[in-house]
């Protein structure tokens, strides 16, 4: 369910891949079973196209990753986190739209 420069993370990579990044990370925290996370597939792949060496664009199941998951408090989803320098610089919930997506990554890249 991910695009060529979309990444997958999970717990055991995601400190070395995401906190631990010298550049901005995208997450896409979804789940199989969720419409609007499917819906916004696309949206992060094309995200990841663009910032392609850049920024780290990537996707986390949280029904197979539940540690990250509950460490950032994942309630409901799609939630996309964008992190800098280890932290949350922002934060979408629901389904979001590219340009929203691309504003904010924009002001860290």
């Amino acid at each position: 369910m991910a695009g060529a420069n979309t990444l997958e993370f999970n717990d055991g990579n995601f400190d070395d891949s995401v906190l631990s990044s010298d550049q901005p990370v995208l997450v896409d925290f979804w789940a199989e079973w969720c419409q609007p996370c499917k819906m916004l597939a696309p949206t992060i792949d094309e995200v990841a196209d663009t910032y392609e060496g850049k920024a780290k664009i990537g996707k986390l199941d949280i029904d197979s990753n539940k540690e990250v998951a509950m460490k950032f408090n994942i309630s409901a989803i799609p939630t996309v986190l964008i992190f800098k320098g280890g932290e949350v610089a922002k934060q979408f919930v629901g389904l979001t739209r590219k340009e929203d997506i691309v504003e904010a990554m924009d002001a860290l890249v």
